[in-house]
């Protein structure tokens, strides 16, 4: 792994663990063993430092959708399936720095536009995954429907990660509710 890589994944670690706050230079570079010289060559601002940290979170989070997304498109599964699977997916995230960072990110770039671009990719991803799915249950303009479901499930994410329980209601409901409510 090359310095600059090792320094954007210390980053998502830093801010994973202390929040967009705690990132310091201090930190980057020991998470990272590199000199705070190369810290600063390769990332001479801490935006442009975020603003690459989250480039690298949604290409790879979109290289992994895009493969989830590819195993759903001839798929025969019911809504009611899709949405157990996605709430078994829910329940299995142990919210790790990894799984924070991203949020203490998408965050920042409602503080920050220079981050939108890079968020939008990541979010685009997670619409494409989403459109996939629903067409292949059939859901008449799954386009328009995507938004709200991944809204939904980034809400349950949300919601279990700041309170540390489920909601009351399962994702798996929730999501067959939007899903047929939507007329499909």
């Amino acid at each position: 792994m090359s310095a600059r890589e090792a320094v954007l994944r210390a980053a998502l670690k830093v801010v994973g663990e202390q929040g967009v706050a705690g990132l310091t230079n201090r930190r980057i570079v020991a998470e990272a063993g590199v000199s705070l010289g190369s810290l600063t060559y390769h990332f001479p601002s801490q935006t442009e430092l975020l603003h690459e940290a989250m480039l690298l979170f949604a290409s790879e989070e979109a290289k992994k959708l895009t493969g989830l997304a590819d195993t759903h498109r001839t798929d025969g599964i019911s809504v009611e399936q899709a949405a157990a699977a996605v709430e078994q997916v829910l329940e299995q995230m142990t919210f790790t720095t990894d799984d924070i960072a991203p949020l203490e990110l998408y965050l920042q770039a409602g503080r920050d536009p220079e981050l939108r671009d890079a968020t939008q990719r990541c979010f685009a991803a997670y619409d494409e995954l989403a459109t996939t799915i629903l067409a292949a249950l059939g859901v008449p303009d799954p386009q328009r429907l995507a938004g709200p479901v991944v809204a939904l499930i980034a809400g349950l994410q949300l919601r279990r990660l700041a309170t540390g329980e489920a909601p009351a209601t399962p994702a798996s409901t929730a999501l067959t509710m939007l899903i047929r409510g939507s007329g499909a």
